[in-house]
């Protein structure tokens, strides 16, 4: 009986061939939304760094984020029955507006899932350009897995955010507008990365035109999917991702902006929520404007790059990729913005209790700015002060710590601690059974050098202060929140404690009868 024949093998197919991003990018259909957003100077950053740094300035667009480019661009080479059944995409707020405005502007219609973490600005934004929102989990790649499962349900296009030849060519049409802009030498460009699309496209047209010049790309220290990616020769999924910078909370890359990113960038920098916060800080004195955290990342990322490299006189540009950043962040951004610049250091200082070594250890500060002073009376032997001193440089906050203790007094820098910076620093105070005769003031201190310790030189040596709280938070006024053991028992103590707020002529209101004061520090 003759054998059967064993089938041959299935020849493989071949690999796709890699789009030619070169023609993509230029034949991007974007500009029916977008405009040629301008690349500015940030001469402020440029001469304190020694270096001229340029801002491409996406944060301007008409949805305030460079996301529409590449989404309006994929939308525009959809066929008209895909448009006629509508599209879908996941975001964490703005590729969401991105495809709503397209889709607006296109006639079709666009469900947005987006993580239930999206800041409500961004939330109210897709809504008000007509896209169905839909919230789910805590994350992009959350919001990625249920907008699949709709997609399958109702037959609607997906829009990929970043892992999609059309999205990258779209995002790839700033780095075209930034070498048209600028024509004279450009050492490198810094960009932003959350799932890559962005940087995928920048690169893929710097290094057709310009391989000179050197695509940096940028992440959070807590969502660095791309650089762990990168290292480590495959796609890296992480367990979580930080939510500050929310644009770039990505916890796996595409496979497209992997290859692409992998090929094609020169280095990476990983910045620190504080540092993001200063460079916030450093576009809005340049610009006035506000950027989200993921619009800073570039700006944070070419400081870093600096002080790393030691370069001077390099041409730098930083595309501020975003600006959708609720208002309610902006003191969490103002306070952080400190550390970032290193201006701010922080000390636990253990002092005697006993008369006089308040006021030692506040002559020993000088003239030296203080940011902070929490104190609260809690030790019959020693007293622990929680205290902010403004800096210039990192080391200054050792060399501080070191003179407290040569001077007696035991310190611990707390400058790095996530702890003080997070918590403790609104958390020193609290009830206090040594705090007899103790009567509460509030007082308003003009911030000037030597205020603070006119205070403390008109104290009566019978008086000791049992509470000092302390903040400053920028105004011409510091609000000073103080307690002081004042003996009353008689007409000529209460007389003379009378005539020394009188003297001090600072305003005050007592505030010992507060419920808040008798609830928690009485």
């Amino acid at each position: 009986m003759a054998r059967a024949k064993t089938p041959a093998p299935r020849a493989k197919a071949p690999p796709k061939p890699a789009p030619d991003y070169l023609k993509k990018i230029l034949t991007a259909r974007v500009y029916d939304v977008a405009i040629e957003s301008p690349l500015e100077p940030a001469r402020s950053l440029s001469r304190r760094i020694g270096n001229t740094v340029h801002l491409k300035r996406e944060d301007q667009q008409p949805v305030f984020s460079f996301k529409l480019r590449g989404a309006y661009n994929k939308m525009a080479h959809l066929s008209s029955d895909a448009l006629a059944k509508g599209v879908i995409c996941a975001s964490a707020g703005n590729h969401a507006q991105g495809v709503a405005l397209s889709a607006k502007k296109l006639g079709c219609r666009a469900v947005i899932v987006m993580p239930v973490t999206t800041p409500k600005l961004k939330i109210d934004a897709v809504a008000a350009l007509g896209g169905e929102v839909l919230l789910h989990g805590d994350s992009y790649s959350d919001a990625y897995a249920h907008a699949l499962a709709v997609q399958q349900a109702q037959g609607l296009t997906f829009v990929h955010p970043f892992d999609d030849p059309d999205v990258i060519a779209g995002q790839g049409t700033i780095a075209m507008e930034i070498l048209r802009q600028h024509e004279g030498p450009i050492d490198a460009i810094f960009v932003a990365i959350g799932g890559g699309g962005l940087i995928s496209g920048v690169a893929s047209y710097i290094k057709a035109v310009r391989p000179e010049i050197q695509v940096i790309g940028v992440q959070t220290r807590d969502s660095d999917a791309m650089v762990r990616s990168v290292r480590a020769g495959k796609r890296v999924t992480l367990a979580d991702v930080g939510l500050f910078s929310d644009g770039t909370a990505v916890k796996l890359v595409g496979e497209e902006t992997f290859r692409i990113t992998r090929a094609l960038v020169d280095d990476y920098v990983v910045v620190d929520t504080d540092e993001v916060c200063a460079a916030i800080k450093d576009v809005f004195q340049d610009t006035r404007s506000i950027l989200e955290p993921a619009g800073a990342l570039g700006v944070a990322a070419i400081k870093q790059y600096v002080a790393q490299h030691k370069l001077r006189g390099k041409t730098l540009v930083a595309i501020t990729c975003g600006a959708n950043m609720n208002f309610d962040r902006l003191r969490f951004v103002a306070e952080r913005a400190e550390f970032g610049e290193q201006r701010e250091a922080l000390f636990a200082v253990t002092i005697p209790e006993e008369r006089g070594s308040f006021k030692r250890f506040c002559e020993l500060i000088g003239p030296r700015a203080v940011t902070e002073f929490n104190y609260r009376i809690s030790d019959a032997r020693v007293a622990h002060v929680f205290v902010g001193l403004a800096i210039q440089k990192r080391d200054e906050a050792d060399k501080i710590a070191r003179s407290f203790v040569k001077h007696g007094f035991a310190t611990v820098n707390l400058t790095d601690d996530e702890l003080a910076k997070e918590h403790v620093r609104h958390m020193v105070g609290g009830r206090s059974v040594l705090a007899a005769d103790e009567r509460l003031f509030r007082f308003v201190f003009p911030e000037r050098p030597g205020a603070l310790m006119r205070f403390l030189s008109s104290l009566h040596p019978d008086w000791n202060i049992s509470l000092f709280h302390y903040r400053n938070q920028g105004a011409d006024y510091g609000r000073i929140l103080v307690g002081i053991q004042v003996p009353s028992k008689t007409a000529a103590d209460r007389k003379a404690f009378q005539a020394f707020l009188d003297t001090l002529a600072y305003p005050c209101i007592e505030e010992s009868s507060n419920p808040v004061y008798q609830l928690f520090l009485r």
